[in-house]
Parts: C-alpha cells; structure tokens; sequence
C-alpha cells in the first residue's frame, strides 16, 4: 500500500478527500485540448479517508471501502470542491466513489 500525502483536511463519517488527477492534454491522434473544451476530470488520488458512519445500532464503525493512496473514478457532479492552502481538494461521500482504479 502507498502512503499519500498528508493533506491538513481531516474528513468526517463516510466522507474523502480527493486530488483530481489532470485531464488528458491531447487526443489520441494528437490534437491539444484547449482548456475551454476539458471535461471534469472523474479520476483522483485518495489523500484522507473519514472513520466511517456508524452501524444501525451505534455501536461500532462501518470502514470505508477505499483507503489513502487508492486511485478512484468518482461521480461527475458528486463532492464538493475546496480550496485549502493554495491546494485544490474534492470532498467526497463514500457513494459518490464508483471504482478503484488498479494500475
């Protein structure tokens, strides 16, 4: 497992805080993607994961799926964007990450 970096951000109950990885530059064939035309990017890097929600009863911790270091694609419109420190983070719901990514 890799350690992500520290981020100041601590997420609480089942929410993540993510990095957006950068959108593709260039087309397969080439071409350069200006800014205005880059779609939102759905991939990032997990920096902090919150404890988790509690059970039905209270009693004890529901984990998260994912853990810091993972690689995620999330939800187009989910989370909630932040700016922390001059740093660009995506807060997100535990439901609003679709798939780890395996490289």
């Amino acid at each position: 497992m890799t350690t992500a970096t520290k981020v100041p951000v601590k997420p609480l109950g089942d929410r993540i805080v993510v990095q957006p990885l950068e959108a593709e530059q260039t087309t397969a064939s080439g071409l350069v993607i200006p800014d205005t035309a880059k779609e939102k990017p759905q991939e990032g890097k997990v920096l902090a994961v919150g404890p988790g929600n509690w059970d039905e009863e209270g009693e004890k911790r529901i984990p998260l799926d994912v853990s810091e270091g993972d690689v995620v694609l999330y939800s187009k419109y989910g989370g909630t964007e932040v700016k922390y420190n001059g740093e660009e983070y995506l807060v997100l719901s535990a439901r609003d990450v679709l798939a780890i990514i395996e490289k």
